[in-house]
């Protein structure tokens, strides 16, 4: 088994941060096949995702954001690769922060990663 724990910080606040993290979250659900659900708290929201080989968190709060993800054996050989990866996927959506409002009509049209409790449909 392989770790990753990454940290990255920003201005956004948890209103701004807690849109990132969703579209982050529809990403992660549309690109690596992953299963995701979102927890929104008053001070933090909690990703969390899932996929065979791999699953994980990520933190969200006002001013940063935690990853922690557990490799399985036969992707924990490629735990550099796949770190190298998120941390450019999370450096291009920080990039993009000041932009993200424009996305919001987007994101709405999109279907969404379940709620923490919501049955999946069948």
């Amino acid at each position: 088994m392989a770790d990753i724990h990454i940290t990255r910080h920003h201005s956004l606040g948890l209103a701004d941060a807690r849109k990132l993290a969703f579209r982050w979250a529809e990403e992660a659900e549309e690109q690596l096949d992953m299963e995701c659900t979102y927890e929104e708290g008053k001070t933090s929201d909690l990703v969390s995702f899932t996929r065979s080989g791999a699953n994980g968190t990520l933190k969200v709060t006002k001013d940063r954001f935690v990853l922690n993800a557990r490799l399985g054996f036969l992707l924990g050989a490629f735990k550099e690769r796949i770190e190298k990866a998120i941390v450019a996927n999370l450096d291009e959506l920080l990039a993009h922060e000041s932009p993200l409002h424009a996305f919001d009509k987007v994101i709405a049209k999109r279907s969404a990663p379940r709620k923490a409790g919501a049955k999946k449909k069948a």
